[in-house]
C-alpha cells in the first residue's frame, strides 16, 4: 500500500504537469492566431483547478497505473472557435499540434533538469534518489507518451485535427461530421482497451516510438551527466 501510494504521489502530479500545459498550449496558440475564446474564458491559466476533468485526469489514470496498464488522461479542452482563426483550416492544425510540441518540449526539459541534476550529484559524490529518479523518469514518459498518444488520427486526439486540415476541402466536410462522435469513438477505445487486454493495442500502437523517443530524452540527460561529471 505504502508504494501505491508513493506511486500515486509521483504519478499524478506528473501527469497534472503534462495535461495542464498541453491544454494551454492549445489556448495560447489559438490566440495568438486570432481567437480570444480560451482567454475570454478564464483558461489560459496553469491552475489546475480550471483544467482538471474528474474522470479523464484521475479516475481514468488512477485505475490504469492500479491495472498496471498505459498511463493516459485528458483534461476538460480548452474551448478554441476556428471561425475565429486567421486562417481556419491552417490554424486549426497548429492549435492542434501545439499540445503535443509542448509535451515534447516538457520531456526535454525534465531530461536536462535531471542530467544537470545528477551531474552535480556524481561530482560532488553522492547518488540521485531513487524516488526522484523515478519522478524525473515518470515525468519524461508520460509527456513523450501524451503527445505521441495525442497524435494518433482518431476524433477528438490532436492527430485528428492535423489530418482534417490536410485532406482534400471536398472530405473535410466528412471528417468534421466524425469529429463530432470524438468522446463517443473515446470511450469506445477505452472500454475495447479493457475489454481485451491481452490484445495490447495501446502498448503495439504507441509503446515502440514511446520507448524510442523516451530513449533520447535518457540519452540527453545521460550526456550532460557525463559533460558536468
Amino acid at each position: 500500500m505504502t508504494e501505491t501510494l508513493t506511486l500515486a504521489a509521483i504519478l499524478i502530479p506528473c501527469l497534472i504537469i503534462a495535461i495542464v500545459f498541453h491544454e494551454v498550449a492549445h489556448g495560447w496558440v489559438a490566440l495568438a492566431l486570432g481567437d480570444t475564446t480560451a482567454r475570454d474564458m478564464g483558461r489560459l491559466t496553469l491552475n489546475p483547478i480550471k483544467h482538471v476533468d474528474p474522470v479523464g485526469t484521475l479516475l481514468v489514470p488512477g485505475a490504469l497505473a492500479l491495472m498496471g496498464g498505459p498511463i493516459f488522461g485528458w483534461a476538460k479542452p480548452v474551448p478554441v472557435n476556428a471561425r475565429r482563426l486567421d486562417n481556419p483550416r491552417y490554424g486549426m492544425m497548429a492549435v492542434a499540434a501545439a499540445g503535443p510540441g509542448t509535451n515534447i518540449l516538457l520531456a526535454l526539459v525534465g531530461a536536462v533538469v535531471f542530467g544537470v541534476i545528477a551531474g552535480f550529484a556524481s561530482n560532488w559524490g553522492v547518488g540521485v534518489p531513487e524516488w526522484l529518479m523515478t519522478a524525473f523518469g515518470a515525468f519524461i514518459l508520460i509527456n513523450v507518451f501524451l503527445a505521441l498518444f495525442n497524435m494518433l488520427p482518431i476524433p477528438p486526439f490532436d492527430g485528428s485535427h492535423i489530418v482534417g486540415g490536410l485532406m482534400p476541402r471536398r472530405w473535410a466536410h466528412h471528417w468534421q461530421k466524425l469529429q463530432a462522435m470524438g468522446m463517443l469513438l473515446l470511450v469506445v477505445l477505452i472500454a475495447a482497451t479493457w475489454a481485451f487486454p491481452d490484445a495490447r493495442w495501446i502498448e503495439n500502437t504507441i509503446l515502440p516510438p514511446v520507448e524510442w523517443m523516451t530513449g533520447l530524452f535518457y540519452s540527453v540527460a545521460d550526456s550532460i551527466v557525463r559533460v558536468i561529471g
